[in-house]
């Protein structure tokens, strides 16, 4: 009897020691995420997780299951982070999203979101659309994707930038139920502080790690003037209290001094565009310690998208941009970077090309710290509600492994990023290889 159970724990411990996966990376130059200098070493990674990280050769148990990696010299850095991205209203048409079948919009959705990971990007915070679906079916290994931070439906006042309803359905009917937009949870409509309250907490119950509400007027929607102020102080309130009561933080869409004002007085926690901003706000966002997730948008040309009247607004808010950034590094702001790509298949499928805007205002090292560790630090503000647990967008002991390799140094050209089915040559998420184009 004692044979037999002996037995047993050594089957048992012999598959558990099997089931432990290690990937040892030798002889690759390191950006760690926050460090400007780089060290040429190696890195171990067990199951999920950062083991070590040497300079000097890592040994490793010949018994166990190593997958041993020669990184041939290139450049190992944290997987890239997105904290403003639309997964589900990135490369279709605003008509195509609202008319279509749910079912087209989610697998569309899905290819658009291998493509960015596929691009190095292996964590996005979702701001607003019906993600839940796409961002299950990514963790249970349906579809490839990064990691996603879901918000949900963001929420809007009437007539505000969540507003989808046309004209011809004003005013409105409640015996006619809840419009489309409303039923897919890509926009919710509240409009005094009870109603939001119960919409934040929907959102919560869904699973959202943040909430998103529309605080002020925005370029693609129909009705809402740039600067008109979105929502009052004690309708913003009560979704901070019921994310705070979870755990976690409400952010704003918001480009006006008035409308971001307002929110901070609320108590929101992050402010995401801000490009009409004034100086005497960015005060008071380092004062309230308010995070800010700063778009590099300047004017491409008339690309045919947009309605005239969204075009003008578009222009007025561009004006705007290059005084954003200098204000944000006069203050020393901790800037999140996200592109906030929408209705525009083109664009969401080269995401490189927003991240070169930003060497209009930063250096390399400063872009690829941004759109790692900063970033990370935005995604933690979730706090328990982070659907994943460790830390991103660095390469420690223990942290994350969600690591690229790149065939190039993008400290001293960030170009290599325009050309990714070429230059990443190894993609890493949660410790597993989603493309290795290496030699093992």
């Amino acid at each position: 009897m004692k044979t037999f159970k002996f037995s047993i724990i050594a089957i048992m411990c012999f598959f558990m020691g099997q089931a432990q996966q290690s990937i040892l990376i030798n002889n690759v130059e390191i950006f760690n995420g926050l460090d400007q200098q780089t060290m040429i070493g190696n890195v171990l990674v067990v199951d999920s997780k950062i083991s070590r990280i040497s300079t000097k050769p890592i040994p490793t148990n010949k018994s166990a299951n190593v997958t041993i990696i020669d990184g041939q010299g290139k450049f190992l850095m944290p997987g890239l982070i997105d904290v403003h991205y639309h997964a589900m209203f990135a490369s279709l048409s605003q008509i195509a999203l609202l008319t279509s079948d749910i079912g087209f919009v989610n697998i569309a959705a899905s290819k658009n979101i291998e493509n960015l990971l596929m691009n190095g990007y292996t964590s996005i915070r979702d701001l607003g659309g019906p993600v839940f679906g796409l961002k299950q079916a990514i963790d249970r290994g349906v579809v490839v994707g990064p990691r996603i931070w879901p918000s949900g439906a963001f929420i809007s006042q009437t007539g505000g930038h969540g507003d989808f309803r046309l004209p011809t359905e004003i005013p409105a009917d409640p015996t006619k139920g809840l419009t489309y937009a409303e039923r897919i949870n890509a926009a919710a409509i509240a409009d005094n502080p009870d109603a939001v309250r119960v919409k934040a907490r929907e959102q919560l119950m869904l699973g959202a790690s943040q909430i998103k509400l529309m605080a002020g007027g925005g370029v693609s929607s129909m009705y809402d003037p740039l600067d008109v102020t979105q929502y009052t102080e004690a309708e913003i309130k009560a979704a901070v209290e019921a994310a705070e009561n979870w755990g976690t933080y409400v952010t704003v869409h918001a480009y006006t001094p008035r409308a971001i004002q307002q929110s901070i007085r609320a108590g929101v926690k992050c402010i995401d565009h801000g490009q009409m901003i004034d100086e005497e706000t960015v005060k008071m966002m380092v004062e309230y310690e308010v995070a800010w997730s700063l778009q590099p948008f300047v004017d491409e040309g008339d690309k045919r998208v947009l309605t005239p009247e969204s075009r003008a607004k578009q222009l007025e808010m561009y004006q705007g941009t290059d005084t954003a950034f200098e204000l944000a590094k006069k203050y020393k702001i901790k800037l999140g970077y996200g592109t906030d790509v929408l209705f525009d298949g083109k664009k969401a499928a080269q995401p490189a090309e927003q991240l070169l805007k930003m060497k209009r205002w930063f250096s390399n090292y400063e872009i690829l710290k941004m759109v790692t560790s900063n970033n990370a630090d935005i995604l933690a503000m979730s706090g328990k509600r982070s659907p994943y647990t460790g830390r991103l967008g660095v390469i420690e002991e223990g942290a994350l492994a969600d690591l690229i390799l790149i065939d190039g140094n993008p400290l001293k050209n960030l170009e290599v990023f325009k050309n990714a089915k070429e230059t990443l040559v190894l993609i890493m998420k949660n410790g597993k290889l989603v493309k290795n184009n290496l030699n093992l």
